[in-house]
């Protein structure tokens, strides 16, 4: 995603909060849930509901709810585990590069030295 030069204005509040929603959207529930809900699916041979119970039980850091009993199964749940763990670090860093982008730009600014306007949103 391209964001705008410090040159130019910073943006309009609807235009950031739909680029925010759009990082909220791509680091959590696009990526990380549904990969979750297929290999389940696929892998275990678990129902859509029950893959989407074990995915998100994991993503969420409360364990898997029901007994795993392939031998495919077992190094998906391994690796998803570790993968929920560690996207759950990438995604909080995706959501927070829009609002840390917009405090940066707006503290570069040429605004004539007016400091009156601080708040970022």
């Amino acid at each position: 995603m391209i964001y705008e030069h410090r040159s130019q204005p910073l943006l309009e509040r609807k235009i950031f909060l739909v680029r925010l929603l759009k990082h909220t959207t791509v680091s959590l529930l696009l990526l990380s849930l549904f990969g979750g809900i297929l290999g389940y699916r696929i892998l275990e041979g678990f129902s859509w509901i029950d893959s989407m119970l074990n995915a998100s039980m994991i993503l969420g850091g409360m364990g898997p709810v029901s007994p795993l009993t392939t031998a495919a199964g077992k190094p998906f749940a391994s690796f998803y585990a570790i993968f929920s763990g560690l996207i759950f670090l990438v995604g909080a860093g995706v959501f927070i590069t829009p609002v840390a982008h917009r405090l940066i730009h707006r503290l570069h600014l040429e605004d004539d030295n007016d400091y009156t306007r601080l708040p970022i949103y």
